[in-house]
């Protein structure tokens, strides 16, 4: 918490050199915003923009910008939307022929990599197969708090994860994960971009940007 707190008093102490702070949950900032950072910064190479990385409720706060997953709140702050995705199960091509899936049903009995992460709310293995009609699953159960770490896993063949296919088309792309089943289902709620009252015009020329580049 010390070290977190250090660098917000550090990035406020340095105005002068960091124009818009944007906080993110490690997963986002690695698999979505990071890239989209750097793909700015050679439109606009006079503007600094600095990420507030963290998994811990609250310590964003104080950025100019924020993302959240869920529905935007009632309380008079600017939203804009992002995306709202589709969730699909994801593991290794040697994964799937180890565990022999081919449909559905197969991952009923395969190893699951479960993210229990309070920040982020995301839907869980028996909210997906639900959705879909099916039972809970009944294979091996390996727990995480931190969505990189349960991708991680998933690449070194531990499970089956559940991606959101907005943040993972990387992986997916270079085939470190694949799409293990064709079933999928829709994201209940989307990846919004939360605009502070103390977002000054270069905040807001980045959010623009942001969104038209989603």
């Amino acid at each position: 918490f010390e070290t977190i707190s250090e660098a917000i008093t550090q990035i406020r102490e340095r105005p002068e050199t960091v124009d818009v702070t944007i906080g993110a949950t490690t997963a986002f900032s690695s698999l979505w915003l990071t890239p989209k950072i750097s793909a700015f910064w050679k439109i606009h190479p006079s503007i600094t923009v600095s990420q507030v990385v963290s998994d811990v409720p609250g310590m964003t706060s104080r950025c100019d910008l924020t993302i959240h997953y869920g529905n935007p709140q009632e309380n008079g702050v600017e939203y804009r939307k992002l995306f709202q995705d589709h969730i699909i199960a994801l593991g290794t091509t040697r994964f799937a022929a180890e565990h022999r899936i081919a449909r559905l049903e197969d991952l009923l009995e395969a190893p699951l990599i479960h993210s229990s992460s309070n920040e982020t709310g995301w839907t869980a293995w028996d909210d997906w197969f639900a959705v879909l009609g099916c039972p809970a699953p009944k294979g091996r159960s390996f727990y995480v708090n931190n969505y990189m770490i349960a991708l991680q896993a998933a690449q070194d063949d531990v499970g089956a994860v559940l991606g959101w296919d907005g943040l993972v088309g990387s992986l997916v792309n270079e085939g470190r994960l694949v799409k293990l089943v064709q079933e999928s289902i829709p994201s209940p709620v989307g990846f919004h971009l939360r605009i502070h009252r103390r977002a000054t015009a270069k905040a807001r020329l980045f959010a623009d940007w942001l969104v038209k580049a989603t």
